[in-house]
């Protein structure tokens, strides 16, 4: 069982995805506009997605709460940025409208993951069941460290939130139909 891809990386925990709905998303954060850079209309975007190698010149984005179609124009690198440009921003004054917007893709146009693999958007809100049928609760929260993932794991009626492993040995099975993840306590989680 592979861990869970982050579309919006961690430091857009609790920030707005784009989507009016519960459910699957509609946008996906991609990157967040900083300040006007040259004197060409370009602008330095922070990238907060696991894949920017999908941001492409010629590519439909959506800036802003509301979502505004821009055609990306050009991108580079810039230390640990981007520096873009959209069709018709052609001066500083221009695309410094767009100056601490967030950037969104549509949900469609992400990459597909490997079989056993999701985005985090598409876990978090499981039901955690046991092997037996026991629930858990549900899965509030995705850590990120260093060897896998750790699931948080909220019990239903309140308590001390449960931390799993995101490993095959703990994580058997993810139905998302069913809206579950079925999970194999391993002596001491609970302890």
């Amino acid at each position: 069982m592979s861990g869970a891809k982050d579309p919006m990386a961690d430091s857009n925990r609790g920030q707005p995805t784009g989507s009016s709905s519960t459910g699957e998303p509609e946008f996906l954060v991609v990157g967040r506009l900083h300040r006007p850079h040259g004197v060409r209309g370009e602008i330095v975007m922070e990238v907060v997605t696991d894949f920017p190698e999908r941001l492409k010149p010629g590519m439909l984005v959506f800036v802003g709460e509301d979502h505004q179609p821009q055609q990306l124009a050009s991108l580079r690198p810039h230390d640990l940025a981007l520096i873009v440009s959209f069709s018709g921003f052609n001066t500083p004054e221009d695309i410094g409208r767009l100056r601490n917007h967030t950037v969104y893709v549509r949900t469609a146009d992400r990459p597909a993951l490997a079989e056993g693999e999701y985005y985090h958007h598409q876990i978090l809100g499981l039901k955690v069941i046991e092997e037996d049928g026991n629930a858990l609760g549900f899965l509030s929260d995705i850590l990120e460290t260093g060897a896998n993932d750790v699931y948080i794991v909220q019990p239903e009626g309140g308590g001390r939130e449960i931390l799993l492993p995101a490993i095959s040995d703990v994580v058997r099975e993810i139905d998302l139909e069913q809206g579950t993840m079925t999970v194999r306590l391993l002596p001491g989680l609970l302890a």
